[in-house]
């Protein structure tokens, strides 16, 4: 079978593809992180049928370089992947793994993997495997049967394999529940009240946006015929979100993806029209969208208490209400359409504690940005673990700020984030929704319940932070950095940073700049994107929309836009430079620039002043 080993070094790829084959110790260091937006760039997204295989890892970077070509996997016949730490992390795209079994790939090795991607990889049925032994062996000529790559997994997932996929499987009838007088997480709380089956539970609420409606179709269809019938139809919402401004995205035109993006329109408009679904979709004038899918979800239909299920690596952004919310790929959320029920093992739960006063001028982004740099985190303490929020500093946080930190679970490896329930949270349901909530005494966790881990922060001791381009991970205070590189995009939006407290935060700065006669610096362009059409009303009502403007911003409507490559703010060139407030900056996420993360604040005060530069900073005079 042949291998390849996605090395660090480009010119050992390059050499594998034409035919060389390497040992384990031929290949030196592999490349960790691998994330999904490598193994399926924005390009491939338009597809989601076999053609996919055509596209397989030509995001994948090395020595920054992209050595695999259109095809180059199933060219040379390549059926063995081979990958470091984290493999497919980013979004829930199940248009990774369905590119590489497409290209011909069987096994992926990898020392570790990001939970989502390996269970889409389950559900689809290609194999994966952390066990390099078993690498040795088949290398060696050995046989390796199918006992031997379950060896490590658990029963659920073995069980869905062997049956071929998640479709072709039945869920056993529940167990009893053990330890029924311990201690609990608010987290297994909800979980407990949700059971449906051996390994699954009922969820809530399924939501689908555009680029993973089609490849739902597909998947009913072949499994099913043309007339599927789905469970609830009424606990199903759908939104068009990611492309409503692709007709401004460089990326789009350049590559004239335009078909793909009707495609892909199509497909959701004619599912949610066969099956009288909701569908919060493209504004009139065909330019944005009502809001982004999870931001929605959390400003109009997240309850306290409930379990909630989305096409999208940021449904954890929920969380912040009290709920369990994550993210699916395709077949799941197939499999959930028709039954209402969703896999879900027992994710280990892991406390942050985040005791104290947060400083002026430091938020929730900071915080998360802190979080992803501890040398644990980036170690992978949080890989498929549940995080809850919690301490003095949290609690004192308003549900927006909250949604940042849940949010960004996503990037800090994690399977969903949440925070417990309280008079905030009524708060936010009263203003937002005009929904009386009662808190229940059981929405929250007991003394004594048992957490993996507890991570503990000092929010008096954090500033405001940044992560250089390439990772999330790699961050620091921004006050550490010496250099400050001069900034061509700042990009304020997307579902992390598009809320109404972020925008309170833009407006603060810009008002501050323009009653000093300063705008946004000449050679910066500043795009504020909302998060949902309910953020830009707010926005309206407080007459902040001029001031905006008045600085030099460009405001844009909901959509994901830049965050995913898909509209203005995106980067054309490699030495652009753009600080942005949204969740992740994997190479090409944005562009083909160089992407650095910061707070709404941050955003605003770099605009100004044309450099990475804090607020605080703007303030006391750096131009």
């Amino acid at each position: 079978m042949r291998v390849l080993y996605l090395c660090a070094d480009p010119a050992q790829v390059r050499a594998q593809l034409a035919g060389a084959r390497l040992t384990r110790g031929d290949a030196g260091p592999l490349r960790d992180d691998v994330s999904t937006d490598e193994i399926s760039p924005l390009a491939s997204m338009v597809h989601f049928d076999a053609t996919l295989g055509r596209h397989a890892h030509t995001g994948f970077t090395a020595g920054g370089e992209r050595p695999i070509g259109l095809d180059a996997l199933r060219n040379a016949g390549i059926e063995i992947l081979v990958g470091g730490r984290r493999y497919g992390k980013g979004s829930s795209r199940e248009h990774s793994p369905l590119a590489e079994l497409s290209a011909g790939v069987r096994i992926v090795f990898a020392e570790s993997f990001e939970r989502i991607y390996r269970q889409n990889a389950d559900n689809l049925g290609l194999w994966t495997s952390t066990d390099f032994a078993l690498l040795e062996r088949i290398e060696r000529g050995e046989p390796v049967g199918v006992d031997d790559l379950l060896a490590d997994r658990d029963a659920q997932a073995a069980a869905i394999l062997r049956a071929g996929g998640l479709l072709a499987f039945t869920p056993a009838p529940c167990a009893p529940e053990p330890d029924g007088d311990r201690p609990l997480t608010l987290f297994e709380k909800i979980v407990r009240r949700h059971r449906s089956a051996e390994g699954f539970v009922r969820a809530d609420l399924r939501f689908v946006h555009e680029y993973y409606t089609g490849m739902c179709a597909h998947l009913l269809a072949r499994r099913f015929g043309d007339a599927p019938v789905l469970h609830d139809p009424a606990s199903i919402v759908c939104f068009e979100d990611h492309l409503t401004y692709a007709h401004r995205s460089p990326l789009h035109q350049s590559q004239d993806l335009a078909s793909g993006v009707r495609r892909l329109s199509h497909a959701h408009r004619d599912f949610v029209a066969r099956h009288g679904l909701v569908d919060h979709g493209v504004l009139p004038g065909g330019e944005g969208s009502q809001g982004i899918s999870h931001a929605l979800v959390a400003e109009r239909y997240a309850r306290p208490g409930e379990l909630i299920v989305g096409t999208d690596s940021h449904t954890p952004h929920s969380g912040a209400l009290g709920c369990v919310a994550f993210g699916v790929g395709s077949t799941e959320m197939a499999f959930a359409l028709v039954t209402g029920q969703v896999r879900l093992g027992a994710p280990e739960v892991l406390r942050v504690e985040v005791d104290g006063v947060l400083p002026a001028g430091t938020s929730a982004k900071d915080l998360v940005l802190h979080l992803l740099a501890l040398p644990r985190i980036r170690a992978g303490a949080g890989v498929g673990r549940v995080f809850e929020f919690g301490g003095s500093a949290v609690r004192a946080l308003s549900t927006d700020e909250r949604a940042t930190l849940t949010n960004m679970t996503a990037e800090l490896g994690g399977f969903t984030g949440l925070v417990e329930p309280d008079d905030e949270t009524v708060r936010f349901l009263r203003e937002r929704r005009g929904v009386n909530f009662v808190l229940e005494p059981w929405m929250r966790s007991d003394p004594g319940a048992t957490y993996a881990e507890v991570i503990r922060v000092d929010a008096a001791a954090l500033s405001p932070w940044v992560a250089r381009p390439g990772d999330p991970g790699r961050g620091l205070p921004l006050a550490a950095l010496q250099e400050r590189p001069r900034v061509d995009i700042a990009y304020g939006g997307s579902c992390t940073a598009g809320k109404r407290e972020d925008f309170a935060h833009y407006h603060a700065v810009l008002a501050w700049a323009l009653a000093r006669g300063r705008r946004v610096a000449p050679h910066v362009r500043l795009y504020l994107q909302f998060g949902t059409t309910d953020v830009r009303d707010w926005c309206a009502e407080q007459g902040w929309l001029e001031t905006f403007r008045a600085a030099g911003a460009e405001l844009l409507q909901p959509a994901c836009g830049a965050c995913a490559n898909c509209g203005p703010g995106a980067s054309t060139a490699p030495d652009q430079v753009t600080v942005s407030a949204i969740n992740r900056n994997f190479p090409g996420r944005s562009g083909p620039g160089q992407v650095w993360l910061a707070s709404p604040a941050t955003v605003a005060a770099s605009a100004v002043a044309g450099q990475l530069a804090s607020f605080g900073e703007l303030m006391a005079g750096l131009r």
